[in-house]
């Protein structure tokens, strides 16, 4: 099996790294200055496939602070919004999508 790194990264227009933090599951994005943040908004956005695989490197060496990062789409609204470009990650930025039951 290849491993994703070794994989040819193809990019349609701009994207992020995501993962999971490890601490408590929460959805984050890894940021310009090589840290995490749980906004989408101050994700780093990555265009083309050679710079798109060095920040999913670098995310992938940071196998303490977040778990399985991958690249995912994303669209620039015309305010400069960061906004999901996708169902998956427009779910995984908002949250469940049906009303949980109350816990006793």
């Amino acid at each position: 099996m290849t491993s994703p790194l070794q994989k040819k990264i193809k990019i349609h227009g701009p994207s992020v790294v995501t993962a999971n933090r490890t601490s408590d599951g929460v959805v984050i994005w890894r940021t310009a200055d090589h840290g995490w943040s749980t906004d989408l908004d101050d994700a780093a956005i990555v265009r083309d496939g050679e710079t798109a695989r060095a920040l999913l490197t670098e995310a992938t060496a940071d196998d303490v602070g977040a778990v399985g990062p991958y690249i995912a789409p994303v669209t620039i609204a015309d305010n400069g919004t960061v906004l999901p470009g996708n169902l998956r990650e427009q779910i995984r930025n908002t949250g469940v999508t049906i009303e949980l039951p109350a816990q006793v």
